[in-house]
């Protein structure tokens, strides 16, 4: 029997440029099934229970967001594995850069086992 995907759940501000850029990279791959959204009320999608609850894991681009999580929904917070990149929102949408430094640091956080 195959193995499951994995559910990823991207999350920056306005879901606009990281997180959207993440679930665009990652929405082909094999391994996983993504989602992304935002904290921000203005995101183009807005962070719900809903999204927590289907996630296997959650992919925060900052301390802020996982801050936000924290504090609107406890608890998924406790949960959930929750996992910071430390990605500052200094990038556009499928910047190179971006594409980047997500790839390396999902990876990295996948190959040490942390998404599970």
């Amino acid at each position: 029997m195959a193995e499951s995907k994995l559910k990823l759940l991207f999350v920056c501000t306005v879901n606009q440029m990281r997180s959207a850029t993440a679930h665009e990279i990652y929405r082909a791959d094999p391994r996983f099934e993504v989602e992304s959204a935002g904290t921000s009320e203005l995101a183009r999608q807005v962070l719900t229970p809903a999204l927590l609850a289907w996630a296997d894991a959650v992919v925060v681009m900052e301390k802020h967001h996982r801050q936000h999580i924290r504090r609107h929904f406890p608890d998924a917070y406790r949960q959930k594995r929750i996992v910071r990149l430390y990605l500052p929102d200094d990038y556009l949408y499928m910047e190179p850069q971006l594409i980047a430094a997500l790839r390396e640091r999902v990876e990295d956080v996948y190959r040490r086992g942390l998404l599970r």
